[in-house]
């Protein structure tokens, strides 16, 4: 009798779980409807975004390479874009540039020193300037073979004198402890001291490298004091980000150099070089204070530039190229 009684109640209570649970399962869909929804539209936006601010349109062609002045020659990697001037006998410099700005970077430094008689090389790393942008791995070894092969194809004579600024100075440090007979003397300004991958995936450093490609050009004039007195640079810098590969070389640069600045240093003391260290003391894109680890390793020739940030050859360049000539006529 109880049972009858309680039955219907049963009855009930079954049907308003079943109903709950229904309820819950549509809520759930819903849940997850909306989520997918918003990834899908979140992957959209990122894709419109990476299409709008890639500046990469174009593969870089010898018809783009016609009226950039300077010379070509193919090396292993690719062609490679070089100037060189200066007397057949006069001792050989090579002018490495940063990490992404190519050789007009050396703009001034390189017709001074034609000028006082020396064989001045500059380049276009790869992935810069008007270069190949090979796709392989942007490690260490790419730029010393790029710049092995330059020696040996253009016949510089004897021990040349490196000089490289800011990631040029890692690579100058790195060939002077691989080929110390190749080399004479050392020139490192504001050299990349510190290095550590990013910590984030690779492909979210892309994307960033892609969405912000004008971030990346107008960055550029931090490494000024002054950048007013630099109107054109930013405007010098675009060209090469239009061609395919260059955001590659950078961030694959980022993740594969492989540097470890004291040791790379205690390398370069062994090969008992001279070195001349010149540094702005305004520098914020690597700090001043940096000169105390090297100089702790290395005897170095130090010449800290007042009123001068990242560049100081190029902000202050009667003291700064009056010091090199100095130092490489030095015997």
């Amino acid at each position: 009798m109880i049972l009858k009684q309680i039955f219907p109640l049963i009855l009930i209570g079954k049907l308003f779980i079943l109903i709950s649970f229904i309820q819950g399962m549509k809520l759930l869909k819903l849940i997850f409807t909306t989520i997918l929804f918003l990834l899908v539209v979140t992957a959209i936006y990122a894709v419109i975004m990476y299409k709008r601010g890639d500046m990469e349109k174009k593969e870089l062609t010898d018809t783009d390479r016609k009226g950039t002045g300077g010379s070509y020659i193919k090396l292993k990697q690719g062609v490679t874009h070089y100037q060189i001037d200066g007397p057949d006998t006069g001792k050989a410099v090579i002018l490495v540039h940063g990490f992404s700005v190519p050789y007009f970077i050396w703009d001034g430094t390189y017709e001074y020193l034609v000028k006082q008689g020396f064989r001045v090389l500059r380049y276009d790393q790869y992935g810069r300037g008007y270069s190949d942008r090979p796709d392989v791995v942007y490690g260490k070894d790419l730029y010393l073979d790029q710049l092995f092969e330059l020696i040996r194809q253009l016949h510089l004579k004897g021990p040349v004198n490196l000089a490289g600024v800011s990631h040029g100075g890692k690579v100058v440090t790195s060939f002077t402890c691989k080929y110390p007979e190749m080399v004479n003397k050392v020139i490192l300004i504001d050299p990349a001291y510190p290095s550590v991958p990013p910590s984030v995936p690779k492909l979210y450093t892309d994307y960033q490298e892609a969405t912000h490609g004008d971030d990346r050009a107008n960055g550029q004039l931090a490494d000024f004091k002054y950048p007013g007195r630099h109107p054109d640079w930013v405007n010098k810098y675009k060209p090469q980000m239009q061609f395919k590969g260059f955001r590659n070389a950078l961030v694959s640069t980022m993740y594969n150099y492989d540097y470890n600045g004291r040791a790379a240093n205690t390398c370069l003391a062994s090969a008992h070089k001279p070195v001349l260290l010149i540094w702005g003391k305004e520098d914020h894109t690597v700090p001043f204070n940096y000169s105390d680890s090297i100089r702790s390793v290395l005897n170095v020739d130090f010449f800290p530039v007042a009123d001068a940030g990242h560049l100081p050859y190029l902000e202050q360049p009667a003291k700064v190229n009056a010091k090199i000539v100095e130092f490489l006529k030095k015997e």
